[in-house]
């Protein structure tokens, strides 16, 4: 049994989880009432969302406290991609929805839900999360909450004992562990996964929405394959594929599948460690990314709100777009705080134009019918781009300061 497990641990993560995926559509096709193979996804994504905030509290309070005085970190560059990444992202989705215009089939019943009422009760609800208890903030997966708290508790624990800072450092990296063991279940958790898809969901509900999804995977896709690198290259002034391949490849499969940027948080720490990133940059960055880099929900805000436009025969400026870019970049920035998540921030977006509310949620309602898709290539993007964004701020900074990085 030994053996076994030896041997299936040297296949690469990647060809393991391609093999759990074949057999997930598999079972889908032929056994799609097997409830137990759909428990093996609930578990494998429940896992990950379980161990991501105690991983990101305990790494963020190490790095800080065991930080040396005037040690640079690459926060600032970070998370000024992070807010360029929105914009360009909601530039990207504007100019595809004018070059493809697309009109909805509205349904005709509206789930209840409540739409945030404008950007001030977007950023409200981000700076309430701020400032919340930091057990319900651990308990509840709030990661703006999580990374206050832990700061607080970094820079308040700087003057501790070394007794006391190898301690957290060594519940940190036991945390760790714990996540490399889950993220080595990867293949059976997305073979659930598919499972569920395939079997439950179908695809025939796809097929009266084809021209939407692939103006908003095109546009996903635009984004990450010709935007990204051109970003990339600015930065680090080398060939940027093999990068962004790597990222898209590493974090962003098993955020496809999970459809959840704080369940792939672990992923994308163990990705930063692999690719030689400063740890005191990627403990804060990469749970920050998972709550504001979200260009895949900029781009899903913008495509819904002007094809709603559209449908209802509204005539949109130029200046209008622009503003809508600057619009669903900071709305998106909140989505994660945000019930039901780059959805019901539609609503928000469709009041630019005059849409009334009722219309509103109705493309909401759409927005879940193509969810399947939408919100997969969604998370791959946004996930995959905050370990992305991370590297290219510390190459960056290698490519400008080697004096800083020689002694390491």
């Amino acid at each position: 049994m030994k053996n076994v497990f030896q041997k299936w641990n040297s296949i690469s993560l990647v060809k393991r989880i391609i093999c759990g995926l074949a057999v997930g559509i598999i079972l889908g096709l032929l056994v799609p009432k097997a409830t137990p193979i759909s428990m093996l996804g609930s578990l494998f994504v429940g896992a990950l969302k379980g161990i991501a905030p105690i991983l990101v509290f305990f790494l963020v309070i190490s790095a800080l406290c065991n930080q040396k005085k005037g040690q640079k970190t690459n926060m600032k560059f970070v998370v000024f991609l992070y807010m360029l990444g929105n914009v360009l992202a909601g530039l990207v989705a504007v100019l595809a929805s004018f070059l493809f215009p697309t009109t909805l089939t509205l349904t005709d019943s509206v789930e209840e839900m409540t739409a945030p009422g404008g950007v001030g009760e977007v950023l409200t609800n981000l700076l309430m999360n701020l400032v919340k208890n930091p057990v319900a903030s651990i308990s509840e997966a709030n990661y703006i909450g999580i990374l206050a708290w832990a700061i607080v508790f970094g820079i308040a624990l700087k003057g501790a004992s070394d007794t006391t800072k190898n301690m957290l450092d060594n519940v940190a990296e036991a945390v760790s562990h714990g996540v490399k063991w889950i993220i080595s279940c990867a293949p059976f958790g997305i073979m659930g996964l598919i499972f569920t898809t395939v079997s439950e969901q179908g695809l025939d509900v796809l097929l009266d929405y084809g021209r939407l999804i692939l103006v908003l995977v095109g546009s996903m896709a635009f984004l990450a394959l010709v935007v990204n690198p051109i970003v990339v290259f600015l930065c680090i002034r080398k060939n940027p594929y093999p990068l962004v391949l790597k990222c898209l490849k590493d974090s962003g499969i098993t955020a496809f599948f999970t459809r959840s940027s704080a369940a792939n948080i672990p992923v994308n720490m163990e990705l930063c460690e692999e690719l030689g990133l400063d740890e005191d940059t990627y403990s804060i960055s990469i749970p920050l990314g998972a709550t504001v880099n979200m260009g895949g929900a900029a781009i899903t805000i913008s495509i819904l709100a002007l094809a709603a436009a559209h449908t209802v025969g509204i005539h949109v400026d130029i200046p209008t777009a622009l503003i809508l870019c600057i619009l669903s970049a900071a709305s998106a920035a909140g989505a994660s705080g945000v019930a039901g998540g780059s959805l019901l921030l539609i609503p928000l977006a469709c009041s630019l134009f005059g849409i009334p509310n009722d219309l509103a949620m109705q493309v909401v309602g759409v927005g879940f019918i193509v969810g399947v898709i939408q919100d997969s290539c969604e998370t791959a993007l946004n996930s995959s781009t905050d370990v992305l964004y991370t590297a290219i701020a510390e190459l960056r900074d290698r490519r400008l300061h080697p004096e800083h990085y020689e002694a390491k």
